[in-house]
């Protein structure tokens, strides 16, 4: 009994190490996906009332050695908010004035400046704390392996209205 417990507890051991081998090794892409773009995001003004308007400050860090391609399209949407109107659901580059640059005849956009994206509170928004959640769909490339991926990011961020 002593030696089947041992060769039993010898294979057990094995695939557990397989198995974690294989959970790690295929979540790694998925954290270096993660990690080419991080998002700040911040509300102005902090305190909102019903009916007053206020924007979304974004600041978009690439990884070093990244691009964001204009396209296809890199556009910021926004999970619907009750009380929260934006004056359209979907955002592209050109809306939020983001400068498209050139280098070596590749076009990628300049991320070093914060954007705003500006909205309403509704007249009859519930007073209290909200989560604001979006996704960025964009076309990331490295300049230096020359490989490209078409990505998404989701973000939320937290406001609070008060009368």
């Amino acid at each position: 009994m002593h030696g089947l417990t041992n060769d039993g507890g010898i294979a057990l051991k094995k695939y557990f190490f397989l198995f974690l081998f294989i959970f790690c090794f295929t979540l790694f892409p998925l954290a270096q996906e993660d990690d080419i773009l991080k998002i700040e995001t911040s509300v102005s003004p902090k305190n909102l009332s019903p009916s007053q308007e206020g924007k979304l400050i974004m600041k978009l860090i690439l990884q070093e050695g990244m691009v964001i391609n204009p396209q296809p399209s890199f556009t910021i949407e926004f999970s619907p908010l009750e009380g929260i109107i934006f004056n359209k659901n979907k955002f592209t580059d050109s809306d939020l004035g983001i400068e498209i640059l050139e280098e070596m005849g590749e076009q990628y956009l300049n991320l070093k400046n914060p954007f705003e994206i500006h909205f309403k509170v509704s007249p009859d928004a519930a007073t209290g704390d909200h989560h604001l959640e979006g996704r960025i769909d964009y076309f990331v490339c490295s300049k230096e392996e020359g490989w490209c991926l078409k990505s998404h990011s989701k973000f939320t961020v937290s406001l609070s209205i008060s009368k």
